[in-house]
């Protein structure tokens, strides 16, 4: 009887011990799944992230761009109006002076041409 007993007593344990392998067994492929999937929902999370950003970076890439071409368009405008003006005024300035330049030319021709005639009348 007590073989008997000592047989069943071994056969309970043994069955419990497929049980338990079985639980844990079911646990582990649980845990290996929910991982699996918190980590392809962190991927994917990152992935939209780093597109978000990349987009994000591109559009204010844009705007500066387009805004350092305004501002040197912008630049070039008030540049090119300066250089009319500087050179209407050079312009003007250069008719004054010569202006100027013609009539002392004239004038000294005019005391030189006298200056010759005194000298003409004197040596006669």
């Amino acid at each position: 009887m007590k073989a008997k007993l000592t047989i069943v007593l071994a056969a309970i344990l043994a069955s419990q011990t497929a049980i338990v392998a079985q639980d844990v067994a079911q646990d582990t492929d649980k845990a290996a799944k929910d991982t699996g999937h918190a980590t392809k929902k962190v991927a994917k999370g990152t992935v939209h992230a780093t597109d978000k950003t990349a987009k994000d970076t591109a559009h204010g890439t844009k705007v500066v761009a387009k805004d350092t071409g305004k501002a040197t368009d912008k630049a070039a405008d008030k540049t090119a109006v300066a250089t009319k003006d500087a050179a209407k005024d050079t312009g003007k300035a250069t008719e004054d002076v010569a202006k100027d330049t013609g009539k002392g030319v004239k004038k000294g021709a005019k005391g030189v041409g006298h200056g010759v005639k005194k000298t003409v009348d004197v040596v006669k």
